[in-house]
């Protein structure tokens, strides 16, 4: 059995949340890096002997493999949280992302060790995958459990916070090493630097994790003999709670959409058919980045008191309505509006949304099998809505011989759908 340690109701909720934001961090400095560096280098270092379009889409084709894997990490360590507890899983997981991000600074080019360059890439962004694929659902259990009844928004707002902070780490990071070693420097060995630089990231995030007590719901249920727990957590969550995966999916549309095409497609885009400085959606990406950390928590407050499924409803209406907006901005050229519209975009439409998912997705699940149940759902959610998101998009470029529109309706859709299936949902506890 496993002994609830001795500490008040409210410390243990603030380490809680304090230990979730931190991991996240860590995990979302390195998932993003990933997709920020390939959009600018990646398609030369391992992909040099294809035409350019094919160079990008293999490189955001191997951005996307981190989500394919991202369900089996949620199922594996999902599974083993359930039986065990969230905090050895989430002690494992950031170990292995960053294990995964060094050894990415490490690897030999296309020019070093030819065709098992792009190899071991995918093979480590797989494994990147897979450890972030057990994060998010232990990391929103743990704070969420932990959390006072009415405020479980606000005290779990930390996992989504994490990945503002990581995104500004990450973004900060690559202009840092630009401007002190220069673009060609960058294109051809510094794109190293941030990876590497994330073993710091992980000592700290690995310390802090070593110190979290286990969930009490955990401990609840682990006192009652584990005779009484599923063998499958996953197959009862299916079968128990089977609309669940397809509400996290479809409420997770808006937030995927919106993130991966202002960011990682955007900068792309910008920089290849526009001949824009890169160095404009990095200082966006700062900028959304910065924000988050405080809107996010705000719209997290603002929906324990006024209803989770109404924040979403909204931040999908948002997104849907700054869709076609934003990329008639891009394609002028038109920086003001351009910054105004990300912001709307990654700050309103997306934040609000993320603001509320870890309660809503918890609770669709039981306590006995929600880490599989909620982790598994949002990594399915991340293959359809978020991991090719560039790359469909870049298709659809080049689909529409450089025109944008059908990736404005593909983003319009996507936060439509997110702001529908909200309103059609039966409040849950705590929500409206």
């Amino acid at each position: 059995m496993t002994a609830m340690p001795s500490i008040s109701l409210e410390k243990r909720a603030r380490q809680a949340a304090f230990s979730s934001f931190i991991g996240a961090v860590v995990d979302w400095y390195d998932f993003l890096l990933y997709g920020i560096v390939a959009a600018l280098v990646f398609k030369s270092q391992f992909f040099p002997s294809v035409s350019p379009t094919m160079g990008t889409l293999a490189a955001f084709a191997t951005f996307g493999v981190g989500f394919l894997f991202r369900p089996l990490g949620g199922l594996v360590f999902g599974h083993f949280g359930d039986k065990i507890g969230r905090q050895k899983m989430l002690f494992l997981t950031v170990f292995l992302m960053g294990m995964a991000t060094v050894c990415i600074g490490l690897l030999p080019n296309f020019a070093q060790i030819g065709w098992w360059a792009p190899v071991l890439l995918v093979s480590l962004r797989a494994l990147q995958g897979f450890a972030v694929g057990g994060e998010w659902g232990g990391a929103a259990l743990m704070a969420v459990e932990n959390a006072p009844e009415h405020k479980k928004a606000f005290y779990s707002s930390g996992v989504q916070i994490g990945y503002g902070v990581g995104l500004m780490l990450a973004s900060g990071c690559v202009s840092l090493v630009i401007f002190s070693f220069g673009q060609d420097a960058f294109n051809t060995w510094a794109w190293r630097i941030p990876f590497l630089v994330s073993i710091l990231l992980v000592g700290f995030a690995v310390w802090v994790r070593s110190q979290q007590p286990e969930s009490p719901e955990f401990i609840a249920i682990d006192h009652q003999g584990q005779s009484k727990q599923a063998r499958f957590p996953i197959l009862q969550a299916i079968k128990e709670s089977p609309r669940g995966f397809f509400y996290i999916i479809a409420l997770r549309l808006a937030e995927l959409l919106t993130m991966y095409l202002v960011t990682t497609f955007a900068l792309n885009y910008s920089t290849q058919n526009l001949h824009m400085p890169s160095q404009i959606f990095l200082n966006i990406s700062l900028l959304v980045g910065a924000i988050s950390c405080f809107s996010i928590p705000f719209f997290a407050y603002m929906a324990d008191r006024f209803g989770r499924r109404r924040m979403c409803i909204l931040g999908g209406l948002i997104g849907a309505s700054a869709a076609f907006p934003f990329f008639f901005a891009l394609q002028h050229g038109a920086i003001f509006w351009i910054i105004v519209l990300s912001v709307l975009l990654a700050n309103l439409a997306h934040d609000m949304v993320v603001s509320v998912h870890q309660p809503i997705f918890t609770e669709l699940f039981g306590a006995k099998y929600r880490y599989s149940g909620a982790g598994v759902g949002y990594q399915l959610a991340s293959i359809v809505g978020g991991g090719f998101t560039p790359f469909i998009a870049t298709a659809l470029i080049a689909y529409a011989n450089g025109d944008w529109i059908y990736v404005a309706i593909y983003l319009s859709i996507g936060c439509l759908l997110t702001a529908i299936v909200a309103a059609m949902m039966k409040p849950q506890v705590s929500s409206k």
